[in-house]
């Protein structure tokens, strides 16, 4: 090749490449760094107080924050003249010595005894209480239990009458009771009554105002019992002197008035098996 198409070629190639535009790779734009997160300020913590967020609230938002302030004398009092609490302060001055705020747990109102007004049974195998059902009373006035009564029946006496032998409720002398009363009665106003077994019936003595520690025959089928208050309105009922045989807790009021012959009541039933 002589110099002249040797210089032709070099100028083709030099007017080549001119043409041809070059790519230039471009480096990828780097990912934006993230702002950094603005310090909590005493004046934030003033800010929040003042709009009513709650201490438990504040706190945690001082320990994300994980930065102690330095706090002056006159920024904590500038502090407890806002309504800020010492325990929002005490985080502040150090964030780690302020435990998570408990998380509120609803606890069983008196330990799941029950609400409603009665009484109630819990047999050794038990976990909760059996409520037991009243039964009726009929009462009536003298001669009912001159079959019991060593000195007969006197005028004032008031009998109740059960039907049936026997109660459905049969439990043994280890059996807790629960008496759960209303709002103004007392567990001495509760009566534990012995009955007296006929072939299709109970029956019991009581005085006119179910007054049953008053002299008189009464006091024959009143039992005693220990009780102990374990909630408001709610007595631990044991028997203590009890032997098989049938047996009643009368609530106050269930006798009425001298007038109780012919009306009814009820009674808390249960017979006491060996």
């Amino acid at each position: 090749m002589n110099l002249a198409k040797f210089g032709a070629a070099i100028l083709m190639l030099v007017l080549f490449t001119a043409a041809v535009p070059l790519t230039v790779a471009q480096p990828q734009d780097a990912p934006a760094a993230a702002p950094a997160a603005k310090a909590l300020s005493v004046d934030d913590v003033l800010k929040l107080a003042k709009a009513g967020l709650s201490e438990d609230v504040i706190i945690s938002k001082i320990r994300k924050n994980a930065q102690a302030f330095d706090l002056s004398p006159d920024q904590m009092l500038q502090l407890k003249t806002a309504g800020v609490s010492d325990k929002v302060i005490q985080a502040m001055l150090d964030p780690t010595a302020v435990s998570a705020p408990a998380v509120a747990t609803a606890s069983a109102p008196d330990n799941a005894f029950p609400e409603e007004s009665g009484v109630y049974m819990k047999k050794p195998a038990d976990t909760t209480w059996s409520e037991i059902l009243p039964e009726v009373v009929n009462w009536k006035s003298g001669g009912v239990l001159k079959g019991f009564a060593t000195s007969g029946i006197v005028k004032k006496d008031t009998n109740g009458h059960i039907d049936g032998k026997t109660s459905k409720t049969r439990l043994a002398t280890t059996t807790e009771f629960l008496v759960v009363m209303p709002d103004g009665v007392a567990i001495t106003e509760y009566q534990l009554l012995h009955l007296h077994q006929n072939s299709d019936n109970r029956e019991f003595r009581a005085m006119t105002g179910g007054v049953f520690h008053a002299s008189g025959g009464a006091s024959r089928d009143a039992v005693d019992f220990q009780s102990k208050k374990v909630a408001p309105h709610r007595y631990l009922v044991t028997l203590t002197s009890v032997k098989p045989g049938e047996y009643g807790i009368m609530p106050p009021g269930a006798v009425a008035s001298q007038n109780a012959a012919g009306s009814t009541g009820k009674l808390y039933t249960f017979t006491v098996v060996e």
